[in-house]
């Protein structure tokens, strides 16, 4: 007998609230080519040079070792860059559903999440 599992993500399923009204939670930005296969619940960085968003590093030197948002939906920008929305300010998510690296450790993670509440986006 085969087994299948189901591996998708729902949109925003991380995602507790947003900001009312006209002030916005999200913003589209530009997922980088190279970033790979990113499912929704990534914390992503911002690499400085080019503005682009990739999986958060704990470890980068390029801007993407500062948590700036959290990916809205899948993408899949392993060959070309993609157009995606981030919650990127004043919201709060479930903190369990957030996607980090591998080999992140606990400090890392608590330093991330700080830099994520500077953000207004906060963690439960």
């Amino acid at each position: 007998m085969v087994t299948l599992t189901d591996t998708r993500q729902a949109t925003a399923h991380y995602l507790v609230s947003e900001a009312n009204g006209m002030y916005r939670s999200r913003e589209k930005v530009t997922i980088a080519s190279g970033a790979g296969v990113l499912k929704a619940a990534t914390v992503l960085g911002k690499v400085t040079a080019s503005g682009k968003y990739v999986q958060f590093d704990q470890d980068g030197a390029d801007g993407s070792q500062t948590a700036a948002g959290i990916l809205w939906e899948g993408c899949d920008a392993t060959s070309a860059d993609v157009e995606r929305v981030i919650t990127a300010r004043d919201s709060e998510v479930v903190a369990e559903q957030l996607i980090w690296p591998d080999d992140i450790i606990d400090a890392e993670r608590n330093a991330a999440l700080a830099q994520l509440a500077a953000l207004g986006i906060i963690a439960r």
